[in-house]
């Protein structure tokens, strides 16, 4: 194509880049802004040689039982009606109260087996994710499967590989050849990794990809390949290849 236009190879690379910057969906830029700053409800960090869990309570609103509802109670000066009517207001109070502790202890107990299953991940990053489910999660806590998902829903836990979604660490995998099973973004980094250390000039394709991660007992399909090398916002090779 080059030949047939007539042009230089610094031309077709700035086209490319071009190209490359564009924004298929002009219009989006105009839409409202939607980002919300993200606060982490769980706090994972290491002190010493332990690995500590910190609750984020900033949020959590102070709730107590006025005094006043007891003491109206205690002299007996209401009705039987009313007694009934305030003790059973004081009661619906008590179990939000308890409701609110609860979700914070359950918070913390899934964190804490998060940790305890991940290590790997908090200890050396991306590449030792394991593949998890919330049944697993679910059966460990003692709770249900849907207790932990409307637990951990829109909720982030602050670690040392970044603030991350809790959902971030429930994934599927691969079962290697005679290894422990790999996560999903974990084959996502090493797709990455291995991109990044590709010759610009002869970048590796899909279906290349494909045979370095089976040598390193990965077997994917290059269809797979191609979905998370796009979900990474990878380009395709054409894309990435640089002239000389």
């Amino acid at each position: 194509m080059r030949k047939k236009t007539n042009v230089t190879v610094e031309f077709v690379e700035d086209a490319i880049k071009e190209i490359a910057s564009l924004d298929p969906a002009p219009g989006r830029r105009f839409s409202d802004d939607n980002n919300l700053v993200v606060v982490p409800d769980v706090k994972v960090e290491k002190d010493g040689d332990t690995w500590a869990i910190v609750m984020n309570n900033d949020y959590i609103p102070r709730l107590r039982l006025s005094s006043t509802y007891k003491d109206l109670i205690a002299k007996g000066k209401l009705s039987s009606t009313e007694k009934i009517y305030i003790k059973d207001k004081v009661r619906a109070g008590k179990f939000l109260i308890s409701s609110i502790e609860q979700r914070q202890k359950t918070i913390e107990r899934i964190t804490r087996k998060i940790l305890n299953f991940q290590i790997d991940f908090f200890e050396k990053g991306v590449s030792h994710l394991r593949p998890l489910t919330m049944n697993q999660i679910a059966n460990v806590v003692g709770v249900h499967e849907t207790t932990v998902s409307r637990a951990i829903a829109n909720k982030y836990i602050d670690t040392p590989q970044g603030v991350l979604p809790f959902k971030y660490f429930f994934t599927s995998g691969y079962q290697a050849e005679g290894r422990e099973a790999i996560s999903n973004t974990t084959i996502k980094d090493r797709i990455a990794n291995i991109i990044h250390s590709e010759n610009s000039s002869k970048p590796y394709s899909d279906q290349e990809v494909v045979k370095i991660l089976a040598e390193r007992d990965i077997k994917i399909a290059r269809r797979t390949v191609a979905k998370y090398r796009v979900e990474l916002g990878i380009p395709s090779t054409n894309l990435r290849r640089k002239y000389s």
